[in-house]
């Protein structure tokens, strides 16, 4: 049990999926949400056997931000009608049996003209439990930068921007995308920054959201993680309810885990993101971190604390104790 822990949390930071035989097995589905949520007199909104459809009742989109040698940042003019002449990253949303890495590239390439090889995660955004933006940065390959004479419906044009005070923008909520980029691209070898990481190729029938709880014990002061006893050991799992926001969803499972008073714990960001067009959900990976000792914090579900190795515990406590060390888990509601 020991080693297959070592193996998967190992897997989770190098970014790779974690195959199993039931890759949407879940500790607290929608049905539990649902069951839990009547027995506290409410009545549910979400139905119990609810499945992500992309293009129907989850939203997908990706956003790719890219920064030359001069530090200029690629940005396209939008065509729409109701934002036309506006300025904003190349995004927009994934189709049908598109990787999300594929989806960025085809942005990039229609609403710039410009090829690119995508190279890691940066953030995860997530709007209620159905809208989730996938930004990632990398770097052009080829291609011809888009200009006014060949504009379509697509783009207007493409520029690479030093002074976003110089256009107009769509919003500013990519304000906080760019400034992450900028800072992941100044960044060395041996910072805090985590490695490159893209989206593993695991399909999810169902949204979930996995977390690596962390704890210390205060006797041995050994850090250990929450185990589920439900089925074969695993990783807590939970599925995402389309009808509240991700951090909603992690309260209410923490809670079915520790009790209405969980102690005192912080989601500190993802370690992966895997989804494979084959099915329509995704699973994010997400730390937690208790503040309080192992002895101070009850359980109450089907779970265990489980030991790590001092090899694992040492690669952990480093992401722990550092800044940017996981991918940016950002709940816009």
């Amino acid at each position: 049990m020991s080693r297959q822990v070592d193996v998967n949390i190992n897997k989770l930071l190098e970014g790779l999926g974690l195959d199993g035989e039931d890759n949407d097995f879940c500790d607290f589905s929608i049905a539990d949400q649902n069951s839990v949520a009547e027995s506290q007199g409410i009545t549910p909104t979400t139905p119990s056997n609810f499945k992500p459809v992309l293009g129907s009742n989850v939203t997908y989109v990706v956003a790719c931000v890219i920064l030359n040698e001069k530090n200029e940042i690629l940005m396209m003019q939008e065509a729409k009608e109701s934002c036309a002449g506006k300025w904003y990253l190349p995004a927009g949303r994934m189709e049908k049996d598109e990787t999300i890495v594929q989806a960025a590239t085809r942005e990039v390439l229609e609403e710039t003209g410009l090829n690119c090889k995508p190279e890691t995660l940066l953030v995860v955004e997530t709007a209620g439990g159905t809208w989730y933006r996938f930004v990632l940065t990398g770097k052009v390959t080829g291609g011809e930068l888009k200009t006014p004479a060949k504009a379509d419906s697509e783009s207007l044009q493409a520029k690479w921007i030093a002074n976003l005070d110089e256009i107009s923008l769509r919003a500013n909520d990519i304000l906080h995308l760019i400034e992450r980029a900028k800072m992941y691209k100044q960044s060395r070898p041996g910072d805090s920054w985590h490695k490159t990481i893209l989206p593993a190729l695991t399909p999810h029938s169902k949204d979930l959201l996995r977390l690596i709880v962390l704890i210390k014990k205060k006797s041995t002061n050994r850090m250990h993680v929450l185990l589920s006893e439900k089925s074969a050991m695993h990783f807590p799992t939970c599925e995402i309810n389309p009808a509240k926001s991700v951090h909603s969803t992690l309260r209410r499972f923490m809670v079915e885990m520790f009790g209405a008073d969980v102690a005192q714990h912080r989601p500190l960001g993802l370690f992966n993101v895997e989804a494979d067009p084959s099915a329509h959900g995704c699973c994010l990976t997400l730390l937690v971190v208790f503040r309080p000792a192992l002895e101070e914090v009850p359980l109450i579900g089907k779970c265990v604390w489980h030991e790590l190795s001092q090899d694992i515990e040492k690669s952990l406590a480093s992401i722990v104790s550092r800044k940017n060390s996981t991918i940016e888990l950002h709940v816009v509601r």
